[in-house]
C-alpha cells in the first residue's frame, strides 16, 4: 500500500509541521509540503492542515485538485486555535473532486497568540502518530 503525507502551514510557530513530522516518524513516510505533487497513485494520503479564517487554505484546495487522480483516500489531520476541525471544509473539496475522504480524523488544539498556550503538546504529537498507525 502506497502512503503519503502532505501538509500545509502558514504559521511561524510550526504546529502543523510538527504534527506532520510526528506522523512521519510514526509511520516512516516523509512529510512533504503541499507544494509538491504526488508522483504516483497513493492509496492513503495523510493531509495535515490547519484552519485559517474558518476554512482551509487555497493551497490545500489546489493541491487536492491537481492530484485528484493520484489519491485513493484522504485522511484528514488538523490543528486549530478555535477548536474547529477542518474536516467539513476538506469534505466539501473532496466531494466536489470525487476523492474518497476517510471518516476517521485527528484533530487537536493549537496555540495562537494567547489562546491554547503550549498546545499541541508532546502528548498530542504522540496521539497523532498513534492515530496514523491505527489507520494503516
Amino acid at each position: 500500500m502506497k502512503t503519503a503525507i502532505r501538509y500545509f502551514t502558514k504559521s511561524k510557530k510550526g504546529n502543523t509541521k510538527k504534527l506532520a513530522d510526528a506522523v512521519s516518524e510514526a509511520i516512516g513516510v516523509e512529510a512533504i509540503n503541499v507544494s509538491a505533487d504526488l508522483p504516483e497513485k497513493t492509496d492513503k494520503l495523510f493531509l495535515i492542515n490547519a484552519m485559517y479564517a474558518a476554512n482551509i487554505d487555497k493551497e490545500v484546495k489546489e493541491f487536492l485538485s491537481r492530484n485528484k487522480d493520484n489519491i485513493g483516500e484522504v485522511i484528514n489531520m488538523n490543528t486549530s486555535a478555535s477548536g474547529s476541525s477542518t474536516l467539513g471544509a476538506v469534505k466539501k473539496v473532496t466531494d466536489e473532486l470525487g476523492i474518497n475522504l476517510s471518516d476517521k480524523e485527528f484533530h487537536c488544539a493549537a496555540s495562537w497568540i494567547f489562546i491554547n498556550k503550549g498546545l499541541p503538546s508532546d502528548e498530542d504529537f504522540k496521539r497523532a502518530g498513534d492515530f496514523a498507525k491505527s489507520v494503516l
